[in-house]
C-alpha cells in the first residue's frame, strides 16, 4: 500500500504548519477574495516541502495526542509568520506617525486584509514595502525558513529554546524603533511646520490658523514624502536585514 495512515498523518501535520504560516503572513495570506488560490498555494507548498524533507511517517497516536501535535504545528507556523508581522509593525508605525502629524488620518479606509480602518499613508508605505520585498525575493526567505523549520523541529517532536520570549521582545523593540527612524525625515519637517504655524498665529491673529494649517500640513507632508523618497531605499534595506535576522533567530530558537 503506497499511502498509509502514518504517512497521511505526517503529511497533515506538514499541512497544518504550512497553512498557519501562509494564512498569517501579510504577504501571502491577506485579502478577502476567493480563497481557492490560498488552498492551492498551501497544498502546493506542503507537497514540495514534504517531498523535499524526504516524506516520513508519524507513529501511531491517539486522537488527543494528535490534536496536541496539530496545535503545536499551528503555533510553529504562527511563530514564523510573527517575524514578518513584526517587520510590518515598523512600516505601520511610520505610516501612523506621519498620517497623524499631517492630519491625514481622517481619510482612512478599511483594509480588506484585516478589516481594520487603515490610514492612507500607512497603506502607501505598506505597498512600497511589499513591492520592495518582492523585488528582493523576500517571499523566498519565508518559504525557505518554513522548509528549514521542519529540519530544526520535525513533526511529532519539538525543542523550543528558552530564548523565544527574548526574541519576541527584541523584535518588537527593534521594529518600533525602526518605524520611528523610518518616518523621522518627514516628521521633523512637519514639526517645523507646526512651530511656524504657532508663530504665525501669534503674529497675525486674524489668520484662520486651523484652515491654513490643515492645508499646509498636507501639502508640506506630500512634498516631503516625494523629496525624501530616495531615503526609503536604505530604510527598506535595514528592514529586510531585520527580517532575515528575525527568521534566522526563530530557526535558532527552534533548535535541532
Amino acid at each position: 500500500m503506497l499511502v498509509s495512515v502514518p504517512l497521511i498523518a505526517a503529511f497533515s501535520l506538514y499541512l497544518v504548519r504550512t497553512s498557519a504560516l501562509v494564512l498569517a503572513t501579510p504577504l501571502l495570506g491577506t485579502g478577502t477574495g476567493f480563497a481557492g488560490y490560498k488552498i492551492a498555494l498551501v497544498v502546493g507548498v506542503t507537497v514540495v516541502v514534504f517531498l523535499g524533507a524526504g516524506g516520513g511517517t508519524l507513529p501511531d497516536v491517539d486522537g488527543a495526542a494528535y490534536a496536541l501535535l496539530a496545535l503545536r504545528e499551528v503555533m510553529l507556523g504562527l511563530f514564523l509568520a510573527f517575524v514578518l508581522q513584526a517587520v510590518m509593525l515598523a512600516v505601520r508605525v511610520a505610516g501612523e506617525l506621519v498620517g497623524t502629524e499631517m492630519a491625514f488620518n481622517m481619510a482612512s479606509q478599511v483594509d480588506p486584509g484585516t478589516g481594520i480602518r487603515t490610514p492612507l499613508i500607512t497603506q502607501f508605505y505598506e505597498a512600497v514595502f511589499f513591492l520592495g520585498l518582492l523585488a528582493v525575493n523576500g517571499h523566498h526567505w519565508v518559504l525557505r525558513a518554513l522548509s528549514t523549520s521542519f529540519e530544526r523541529a520535525p513533526v511529532g517532536s519539538m525543542h523550543l529554546d528558552k530564548g523565544a520570549l527574548e526574541l519576541v521582545e527584541s523584535l518588537f523593540v527593534e521594529m518600533f524603533n525602526a518605524g520611528i527612524v523610518f518616518a523621522a525625515p518627514v516628521l521633523v519637517l512637519l514639526m517645523l511646520v507646526s512651530v511656524l504655524i504657532g508663530l504665525l498665529a501669534r503674529a497675525v491673529p486674524q489668520v484662520n490658523v486651523l484652515e491654513m494649517g490643515f492645508t499646509l500640513r498636507i501639502g508640506v507632508a506630500l512634498v516631503a514624502m516625494l523629496v525624501f523618497a530616495p531615503a526609503l531605499a536604505p530604510a527598506m534595506d535595514v528592514l529586510f536585514k531585520n527580517l532575515m535576522g528575525g527568521l534566522e533567530g526563530c530557526l535558532d530558537v527552534l533548535g535541532s
